[in-house]
């Protein structure tokens, strides 16, 4: 079950939320009385109350809101409990024992450290279960990914049903994963952007993306490894096609710093996690942890796809390349004579991870290749590893093609305004594809079409190689265009949403 987490400093807007919540289904919510303005009016704020809900008052060091004095708080959590509103109330386990239960609300023994991991959670965790409380609560800020499973684990070890959660964004998968562990519900809050806890994901997030309510114990779990990962495609993608062929699978975002890749694939075999999309900069540190890989991870090095075998030893396999080579053979078929492959002059822009796959898998195509790379030795060293030309950064006005194939990161948003191609080099049937895929319509692209040049976005690649992954983590066949317009939505400047968002006003 969902918690949704409700702060505003005004009433009024309190109030508009409780409702909106409600109507898209919220069946339990937290008030965050801290963040009100202006002593909460209980009649105004629930007088029609649409569910259960739980009073929450948190200090500031606590990772909340509330600035009058502790025993003003303090008289305002016994009101809450006295007042006949509130379900629930949440009292951190300092203060607990001051506060006895009364009539029939619930109480959550709460800790909360928005500034560190503990060293001594389990203590913590018995001391807590001695205290009279229906429900546990400890909310730690998470220092690495593998902190996930130590606060998940505790769950089982509970004298009481206990909520345990990571705070910050190293702590997401800890709210998505809460229920496969048994703990009785996960926060999750009406409007992120309010500031409620650091990390935590939306209603929205949880129910549409995550399917929060159909994880269970079952539950298969898949995952994105990267740093940055917050603004990864792949859990709409992988869950929207999960959802779709009805599978009890959830796919989860890990932010893993760099160097931190193989602890953090130790840490979730107690899930297991069973495969991994892997992104920068984990992808060459991927290629070396597996001990079975497919024949491009090993001629290039790297993979972005991680699959967990039975024996618990993981199989690198690398979508990225045949995805483009199966977008670009698509369409050379489209094309007047069928142009093939083998007879056309291709050059490549970049030397990284997703640049050595697609060389190594044009060369293995029989095309004639070009690397330039704006770090000329890097070019010179792919070029010497796969058998291909190279040429220095200025060189490639200087080199014929007649497919050109961007892997360099220019023209990504923010930087929409540069191109890695002056559009004065293209000319009308060369075949411009830009593996950039935020905007899909780069400028690369859109002076590509002005030019009359054949075009392939990087959503296409990234639909393609979504779908080669889900294949190898499932064994089914998900529907390319619920992914397409699944990552067009995503990207579209103005998301199309079912519901309207409430006005930001919280100024008194």
């Amino acid at each position: 079950m969902l918690c949704v987490s409700i702060g505003r400093t005004r009433h009024k807007m309190m109030i508009a939320e409780i409702q909106e919540a409600a109507r898209r289904g919220a069946r339990f919510m937290e008030l965050r009385l801290d963040f009100l303005a202006k002593a909460p009016d209980f009649q105004r704020l629930l007088g029609h109350k649409p569910c259960p809900l739980v009073a929450t008052v948190r200090r500031q060091e606590d990772g909340g809101r509330w600035s009058r004095s502790e025993q003003e708080r303090l008289t305002l959590l016994r009101l809450c409990i006295a007042s006949g509103y509130f379900d629930w109330v949440d009292l951190e386990t300092d203060i607990a024992d001051k506060i006895p239960r009364f009539g029939k609300v619930k109480r959550i023994v709460s800790y909360h450290n928005p500034r560190e991991f503990p060293k001594d959670l389990e203590a913590l965790l018995q001391r807590m279960g001695q205290q009279d409380a229906d429900v546990l609560k400890i909310a730690v800020r998470a220092e690495h990914p593998a902190d996930n499973l130590r606060v998940l684990s505790l769950i089982a070890k509970s004298p009481k049903p206990l909520v345990a959660i990571c705070l910050g964004d190293f702590g997401i998968a800890s709210r998505i994963l809460a229920g496969k562990f048994g703990a009785p519900f996960t926060y999750c809050a009406f409007n992120k952007e309010r500031g409620i806890a650091p990390g935590i994901l939306s209603m929205e997030e949880m129910q549409k993306i995550y399917a929060y309510d159909r994880i269970g114990k079952h539950t298969r779990v898949f995952a994105v490894v990267g740093d940055p990962i917050e603004h990864s495609l792949s859990p709409l993608v992988h869950n929207a096609a999960f959802q779709a062929l009805g599978l009890d699978c959830v796919y989860i975002p890990l932010r893993v710093p760099k160097g931190e890749l193989a602890r953090t694939l130790q840490a979730f075999e107690q899930i297991p996690i069973e495969g991994y999309s892997v992104t920068l900069p984990h992808k060459e540190a991927a290629a070396q942890l597996a001990q079975e890989k497919d024949e491009l991870t090993q001629l290039t090095g790297s993979t972005n796809t991680l699959l967990r075998l039975s024996d618990g030893r993981f199989r690198a396999v690398n979508t990225d390349a045949p995805a483009a080579l199966q977008v670009l053979g698509e369409k050379l078929e489209s094309l007047p004579g069928r142009p093939q492959l083998q007879n056309l002059h291709t050059l490549v822009l970049g030397a990284g991870g997703v640049a050595r796959a697609l060389v190594f898998a044009l060369i293995r195509a029989g095309a004639q290749v070009t690397v330039a790379n704006r770090t000329l030795a890097r070019a010179e060293t792919l070029a010497r590893e796969s058998g291909c030309r190279f040429v220095e950064w200025n060189g490639r006005y200087q080199t014929r093609f007649d497919v050109l194939i961007n892997c360099t990161s220019v023209g990504m948003f923010p930087q929409v305004d540069e191109t890695p191609m002056h559009h004065s080099a293209l000319q009308p049937g060369q075949i411009v594809f830009d593996t950039v895929y935020n905007p899909e319509t780069t400028l690369l692209i859109r002076e590509a079409r002005e030019r009359g040049c054949q075009v392939i976005t990087g959503v296409e690649m990234f639909v393609r190689q979504a779908a080669l992954q889900f294949r190898l983590f499932t064994g089914k066949e998900p529907s390319l265009e619920l992914i397409r317009k699944t990552v067009r939505r995503a990207l579209s400047p103005v998301q199309l949403r079912e519901e309207e968002e409430l006005p930001d006003e919280d100024s008194e």
